[in-house]
């Protein structure tokens, strides 16, 4: 994913738990408008709204905001390309984490296994 120290045009993103839409506007270089309508084209980005409908985006919401920002605008994807992208890496994580969780299940039952049998 694309991270603050991987993108030197962005400010680091602070180590805070929710950001307003205007933080995030300018943590990622995109107008508030714009993350409206991107809420509306990539369903991965859900930010909590509270009262008076108010947004607050959590940090991986704004990796990911990064992440379209730069598919867009740099790699010239199009909205629909970049959806593709993003749901094919989703994928991609989605498969790796099932693999790693079967790995450990597996080490776990050796152990079991392996205790039983003494």
């Amino acid at each position: 994913m694309l991270e603050a120290s991987n993108n030197n045009e962005l400010p680091v993103i602070p180590s805070k738990r929710y950001f307003t839409i205007g933080e995030v506007s300018e943590l990622c270089g995109v107008k508030p408008h714009v993350l409206r309508y991107w809420e509306q084209e990539f369903l991965q980005l859900k930010p909590v709204k509270r009262r008076g409908n108010r947004r607050y985006y959590q940090r991986h919401d704004v990796i990911l905001i990064r992440q379209i920002r730069s598919l867009l605008y740099d790699q010239g994807f199009t909205i629909g390309g970049a959806r593709q992208q993003l749901t094919g890496e989703q994928a991609k994580d989605d498969t790796n984490q099932s693999q790693q969780l079967v790995k450990q299940l597996r080490l776990e039952l050796e152990e079991i296994l392996h205790t039983l049998k003494k």
